[in-house]
């Protein structure tokens, strides 16, 4: 199996060589490049083509969010993921809006960032647990008040999922990764992936937070 290929772009010097160094000792992982602003990552990522991109917010001049923007627009199949200390629900959004399809915080474990980036380049969503909870809590409070009668009414579909998908939308829902998934209820994680396949298929869904949306009935 190839490794996956990853840019970092990051300008604090001390976590950019961390998390070089997290990949280049890590089997199934080619560190590509790192870039310590937003402008080099717009001149050189087109250059290195990754796979996925690992993503600071603050950048200063051209910030994290508006690269993903800019770089998913050109390059529609790279991964984005962003990896940031903020928390704060405008910036998640906002940063999901633009094209990341990941966003981990920078204090999680390097075993969860790589899972991450691996359920990344599988087609999942991963997101740390904190920032999952603020995405779940914006689609419960926007979510069943805003349909007629509190119906599901664009959540039809989830009836056809099976009680075992169910309960692994739940665990998404939660901000699970697939190995959390796979340890809670005694699968391998590729059976996961299979049930997760299956769920944004009958979903008619490409990610985690469009499969949390319906869960929730937004």
């Amino acid at each position: 199996m190839m490794p996956i290929r990853v840019c970092i772009v990051e300008d604090n010097r001390d976590i950019r060589q961390a998390l070089e160094q997290i990949l280049q000792l890590s089997g199934g992982f080619e560190w590509a490049a790192s870039y310590s602003s937003g402008e080099d990552a717009l001149v050189g990522i087109p250059i290195t083509v990754p796979q996925v991109v690992l993503m600071d917010i603050h950048l200063g001049g051209v910030d994290g969010i508006e690269c993903v923007r800019i770089l998913k627009r050109r390059y529609p199949e790279m991964l984005f993921m962003m990896c940031t200390v903020y928390e704060d629900d405008a910036k998640i959004f906002e940063a999901l809006r633009a094209g990341a399809s990941g966003y981990v915080l920078k204090k999680t474990t390097p075993d969860k960032l790589l899972e991450a980036i691996r359920e990344l380049n599988e087609g999942g969503s991963p997101m740390s647990s904190q920032i999952a909870r603020k995405v779940v809590a914006a689609f419960q409070g926007q979510g069943k008040a805003a349909l007629p009668g509190g119906a599901y009414e664009e959540s039809d579909r989830l009836d056809s999922l099976s009680r075992r998908e169910m309960e692994i939308l739940e665990m998404l829902a939660k901000g699970m990764i697939y190995k959390e998934i796979s340890l809670s209820l005694f699968i391998s994680p590729e059976t996961v992936r299979k049930h997760v396949y299956h769920i944004y298929e009958k979903l008619h869904v490409n990610n985690r937070v469009e499969a949390i949306n319906k869960f929730f009935g937004r």
